[in-house]
């Protein structure tokens, strides 16, 4: 069972929700007891293909009634980093619309003389043409955002590569370190916790990662809730040296501890 303190959840989407366009069994009957429950609950996700608007109809489209002020993917959190700093201009090395959520901050998207390298999910992006540009940014003196450092994500398919590994191959070429703005960063988890106005330790994360949900919630006080959903793998989760709060064949399962 859940700890008496526990007021509310930070919850993963892909992987954890749906995978591709095929949403998991009893997830939304589980976010309609928490509701009745009087529990709160935001969604924190690594999304950097979708501005926050499509990731919202696309989980509407998925049968999920979620506003898009629920959602916080990286992208927010470097328009905040962003706005804090006297510099406005970046390079966006990443797919899908999510460029919309800069442009509507006011944030100048550019190829050259850029104060940021933003690097999200490019996918079939991530040619060797867009990396070079990346690499003459950076050393020009460009800083490296990175909306989000996973290994890898799950489609229908199978496993498929995320952003972490370009992102370390242009630390590797440039020496220079980025900075993470989405999970396991302590200050895109507050984001969220901020909105809900409530403190770590009375809120548990529910994630397919073992490190990046589960660990990274854990290192700043929050439970942290594995289900074996999505790119959970049994042979990562027993190397990691992590040791969950909970651990559930899926989020579904949560109902049952509420």
């Amino acid at each position: 069972m859940l700890p008496s303190a526990i007021r509310a959840f930070l919850i993963d989407l892909d992987g954890v929700l749906y995978t591709g366009n095929n949403p998991y069994p009893g997830v939304k009957e589980c976010l309609q007891k928490m509701e009745e429950l009087g529990y709160g609950y935001r969604f924190v996700s690594n999304s950097t293909r979708r501005a926050r608007d499509s990731v919202a109809a696309r989980l509407q489209g998925l049968g999920y009634d979620i506003a898009a002020r629920q959602i916080y993917t990286p992208p927010l959190a470097a328009i905040e980093h962003i706005r804090k700093s006297v510099k406005e201009r970046c390079f966006l090395l990443t797919m899908g619309d999510v460029h919309r959520d800069f442009e509507q901050a006011g944030i100048c998207i550019s190829d050259k003389d850029v104060d940021y390298v933003v690097m999200g999910d490019a996918g079939d992006g991530f040619t060797f043409g867009r990396l070079n540009q990346a690499l003459r940014l950076i050393l020009d003196g460009a800083q490296i955002l990175a909306l989000e450092m996973d290994r890898y994500w799950s489609e229908p398919q199978g496993l498929v590569l995320s952003t972490g590994p370009f992102v370390a191959a242009l630390e590797y070429a440039t020496g220079k370190k980025a900075l993470l703005m989405g999970k396991p960063s302590s200050d895109f988890f507050q984001l969220a916790l901020r909105d809900l106005r409530i403190s770590p330790e009375e809120a548990a994360m529910i994630g397919d990662d073992i490190l990046t949900d589960v660990h990274g919630a854990q290192e700043m006080g929050m439970q942290g809730i594995l289900v074996k959903t999505g790119k959970y793998r049994e042979d990562i989760a027993a190397s990691s040296g992590v040791k969950p709060n909970m651990v559930l064949q899926s989020m579904a399962d949560l109902a049952r501890c509420l």
